[in-house]
């Protein structure tokens, strides 16, 4: 069997070109800060691909999606091997919109930093008196520019994406802008109400869109994974402080506490930790194991 040659890889997923369709492979690897790290967290792809095939199923009364297979056998034979199966995703072919979509329903991380400082998150007011980890009293959009990996997103104003999205469709920036961001923020809403009804706050989240052939708008990417959500547990959840979450916060963390100590390595405790977090996510969102 030949070997197929992935025709892009991001930090995590590789993209394989199938014709008319694409194949997307998460993979075990796992990145924070934009670097890839060194370990491997078996098993971490199929809870991502599993998890999104779920979210894409739940709201494709919302918007349509591009996935159209997680099953194997429907995919080309060289996709039947074993590191493959269930990490995989067939989808139709977008051209990707040049935004990230980043919603956030509660103040935290950089969000809760910024607001400290000035009040604001990403130029938009919020109320005075936030606690840290609050819900907001309703969620906020605030979009990012897509970058290169190795590269940091930019954070833009919802005014900044109009024109950003005018430079690449002229005419038609204001209308994919204001699409972007009604759908952002409905998908946030119903889905973080169910997984609320789950047992898992969805502080915030980033989603991706594309535009099929006749100019639709499509979701795309990953959704509401732990790799591109921050997941709490409803148990224990208290504003006031920062959370334990359900993602590689918990990665992020032992980083951040060895700073220049760990040459992007995590010790395998660290590791075992991460995915036995991703398995419960799925788990309580699915009520299924994986």
């Amino acid at each position: 069997m030949e070997e197929l040659k992935p025709v892009k890889e991001g930090k995590v997923r590789e993209i394989y070109d199938n014709g008319d369709s694409l194949i997307m492979v998460a993979t075990d690897r796992i990145s924070c800060f934009d670097v890839i790290l060194h370990n491997i967290v078996t098993k971490k792809g199929t809870v991502l691909t599993q998890i999104s095939k779920f979210w894409f199923d739940y709201t494709k009364d919302i918007v349509p999606n591009h996935m159209i297979t997680v099953d194997n056998n429907e995919m080309p034979e060289y996709f039947r091997q074993p590191q493959f199966i269930g990490n995989s995703m067939m989808c139709r072919k977008l051209e990707m919109l040049p935004l990230e979509c980043i919603v956030r329903g509660y103040i935290t991380g950089s969000g809760w930093a910024s607001y400290q400082k000035n009040g604001t998150v990403c130029g938009i007011t919020l109320p005075e008196g936030l606690k840290e980890s609050e819900k907001l009293p309703e969620p906020i959009y605030t979009p990012s520019t897509k970058a290169e990996i190795g590269d940091h997103d930019e954070n833009i104003s919802y005014e900044q994406s109009i024109a950003h999205l005018e430079k690449y469709y002229p005419g038609k920036g204001e209308e994919y802008a204001a699409k972007l961001k009604e759908l952002t923020i409905t998908l946030y809403k119903k889905c973080a109400e169910y997984a609320l009804s789950r047992g898992i706050i969805i502080a915030d989240t980033k989603f991706e869109f594309g535009l099929d052939e006749d100019g639709n708008i499509v979701l795309a990417d990953e959704m509401l994974t732990p790799d591109s959500s921050r997941f709490w547990p409803l148990e224990g959840y208290e504003a006031g402080k920062g959370q334990p979450s359900f993602d590689k916060q918990f990665a992020r963390d032992w980083l951040k506490a060895n700073d220049g100590k760990h040459d992007w390595t995590l010790p395998q405790e660290i590791v075992d930790k991460t995915i036995e977090k991703y398995l419960q996510a799925y788990k309580l969102l699915t009520g299924k194991e994986l």
